[in-house]
């Protein structure tokens, strides 16, 4: 019997550099109420979003990816041909196939790199990482792109009272490389198909093909299921990913949960029990729920200002549709 030859990949995985793109259109919520009855002061209390992005015709799914990745690459110092593998977390780009990995790959000038397409909602960025960190670790490739992009505009019904404020468009990008040393944990992760009901795309495009419906099709949710599941359950995973890659709460720096809701956030800060030093992103309140995109968009926001440093400990945990959700700490790049 004939013996595979073991891979060579690096010892570790890192995240080298990140980049965001927000669409060049700031919404503020006084758009969102001439299609709902509420008011500016009622959706700032439920969800913490003052303003979001949407995108024009010609800030495509694509078109997005491209200037966050762009940045990335130039952010970890190496080339676009240097990029062995391509994935883009996305549940808004409406061609079937081929995946818009591939297209993003051909355009940034990668060297033919392997690139596919996932969809795991807002927790779609912990995926492509952990999937990125095992093709380095494994030797497949030396660079992973991972980006999260949505258009999540184009899913909104404006006319939904429970969702029509929440979200926003927008692409963040991260470069993966090899590392000497760990920086990027264990990922904990999972999914609860039996709550997939709580959020959900409204019909399937069959239907509306077919002329069952009229109303093209657009995301909804059960909001205060939605809401306990996260503050409750996803404190639990966050705590897990804390003890598997061996650190406290104490040790963190930085807390990048995805942008989903403010009073989840600090509800999940307060469960965790976070130390007042460690920094917690709350990019949703001018950015709104950009789902795949709301980590690296957060991550990328908090460097730029400073509010984050290079080499600082940040727990990173995603969580939506499907129920699914991933969590790790990370070294920031």
């Amino acid at each position: 019997m004939a013996k595979i030859k073991p891979s060579k990949g690096a010892p570790y995985a890192r995240i080298l550099g990140v980049g965001g793109y927000r669409p060049t259109r700031v919404v503020p919520n006084e758009v969102i109420l001439e299609t709902i009855e509420s008011s500016d002061e009622w959706i700032r209390s439920r969800s913490g979003i003052e303003t979001r992005h949407w995108a024009s015709d010609e800030e495509t799914v694509a078109a997005m990816s491209l200037e966050a990745s762009g940045k990335a690459i130039a952010d970890a110092g190496i080339s676009a041909e240097q990029i062995g593998g391509v994935i883009v977390s996305t549940v808004s780009h409406f061609k079937q196939t081929p995946a818009v990995a591939t297209e993003i790959a051909d355009k940034l000038g990668t060297a033919r790199a392997a690139a596919f397409d996932i969809s795991a909602g807002c927790a779609g960025f912990g995926y492509g990482l952990t999937l990125a960190k095992g093709m380095i670790v494994e030797g497949s490739a030396e660079y992973v792109l991972v980006i999260g992009v949505e258009r999540l505009s184009d899913l909104t019904d404006l006319e939904d009272r429970a969702t029509a404020f929440l979200f926003g468009d927008g692409a963040g990008a991260v470069v993966v490389g090899p590392a000497q040393e760990p920086a990027i944990g264990p990922t904990v992760w999972g999914s609860e198909g039996d709550k997939s009901e709580t959020i959900k795309q409204t019909v399937p495009w069959t239907d509306y093909r077919d002329g069952t419906v009229e109303k093209f099709p657009a995301i909804t949710q059960e909001g205060q299921a939605v809401f306990r599941w996260a503050v409750f359950e996803m404190a639990k995973v966050a705590q897990q990913a804390l003890d598997a890659a061996g650190i406290s709460v104490d040790d963190l720096d930085v807390f990048i949960p995805h942008q989903a809701n403010v009073r989840i956030i600090d509800s999940m800060v307060k469960t965790l029990k976070l130390p007042e030093h460690v920094t917690v992103a709350r990019d949703i309140r001018t950015t709104g729920n950009t789902s795949a995109a709301s980590i690296p968009l957060a991550m990328e926001r908090l460097l730029a200002t400073g509010e984050a440093k290079s080499g600082d400990t940040a727990l990173v945990i995603g969580f939506g549709a499907g129920l699914v959700y991933a969590a790790t700490v990370v070294t920031l790049p």
